[in-house]
């Protein structure tokens, strides 16, 4: 489609779907490696959109990123929260008649303000071109103890606002870092290679519509190199807040003049004890994350330290050089 528009976001912002090299059958791909499907797109996120991960960041901020706290709090904290938060509209009168019950109790948390406020989290996950795709390698910085995958349903929206696709996506999380202080998100979150997507961008069509998104299941297996298994999932049919919402916020009173993705959050929040009892699940160095979704396929990436993954050098002005000497602009 290089021929058609240079840019990825070019071919989303003019609708062009026709017009490309036919470049075989997908048999094709076993010899090939699949860049990350976007290029000039912003990538954004939300968070905290479901009740079980807002639970969680609460139960983070009060072990302050110890995650030997950690399962001593989540009862306590389930049993006092989950009922409400679950049942809760964000941004509704009975969200703020909550709200002032739990201030009245001292249970309410920055994190519970965008599970059921008025106002979604969204943040930037990571720079432009800085993502990976399928079949890379994964990032978690190396002073990282309690970590985890964030699998996730990603819209990908035009420099309209209006979204034209989804993909699969990884949103690598340190919960030891936010846990300690929310103003460490951009380092819980930002790092070399701490960002997956793909395999495609799946547009939307008479076949494949928002509401596949807002009843989008997804599936997730951790396999470590020690034998160790994890199996997870997510479903969009239990966020609190629709897609479209999200990406309307994400997009208030800002322009995305080259488009966006955006992250949609997860409710799996991984609790069970990988190694010593209380310890949680972290992840080790080789650790294969699968993501995968019926209509939207599998992403598959291999996990290392940000300091081990191959330095990310391939920046903006690289791209348009590129382009340039293959005539493409």
């Amino acid at each position: 489609m290089a021929k058609v528009a240079p840019t990825v976001a070019d071919l989303i912002a003019q609708n062009v779907r026709e017009g490309g090299l036919e470049l075989g059958g997908i048999e094709v791909l076993d010899e090939a490696t699949l860049l990350s499907p976007i290029d000039l797109q912003c990538v954004k996120a939300c968070g905290v959109t479901f009740a079980v991960s807002a639970l969680e960041r609460v139960i983070e901020e009060r072990a302050r990123g110890d995650y030997r706290k950690a399962q001593e709090l989540r009862g306590k904290i389930e049993d006092a929260l989950g009922g409400s938060v679950r049942t809760t509209v964000p941004g509704s009168p009975e969200a703020d008649a909550l709200k002032q019950t739990l201030i009245g109790e001292d249970l309410w948390s920055q994190y519970l303000e965008v599970a059921i406020g008025p106002d979604a989290e969204v943040f930037t996950k990571c720079p432009v071109l800085a993502t990976v795709g399928q079949d890379a390698d994964i990032g978690v910085r190396s002073d990282s103890s309690w970590n985890n995958p964030e699998p996730e349903v990603v819209m990908v929206a035009g420099p309209d606002g209006k979204a034209v696709g989804a993909t699969l996506g990884n949103d690598v999380n340190l919960r030891d870092f936010e846990g300690r202080s929310a103003l460490l998100l951009g380092k819980a979150k930002d790092n070399n290679a701490s960002c997956s997507l793909g395999p495609f961008i799946r547009l939307f069509d008479d076949g494949y519509t928002i509401e596949d998104v807002r009843s989008a299941d997804v599936a997730m297996t951790i396999e470590g190199t020690d034998g160790y298994r994890l199996e997870g999932h997510s479903t969009m049919r239990e966020i609190s807040r629709d897609p479209e919402d999200l990406l309307g916020q994400a997009m208030s009173e800002h322009q995305y003049p080259d488009g966006l993705v955006l992250f949609c959050g997860t409710l799996f929040a991984p609790t069970q004890d990988r190694d010593e009892p209380g310890k949680g699940f972290t992840h080790k160095v080789g650790d294969t994350v699968t993501i995968s979704s019926a209509r939207l396929g599998t992403l598959t990436n291999t996990v290392r330290t940000s300091a081990e993954v191959a330095p990310w050098t391939f920046g903006l002005s690289d791209l348009f050089q590129n382009l340039a000497k293959r005539g493409l602009l």
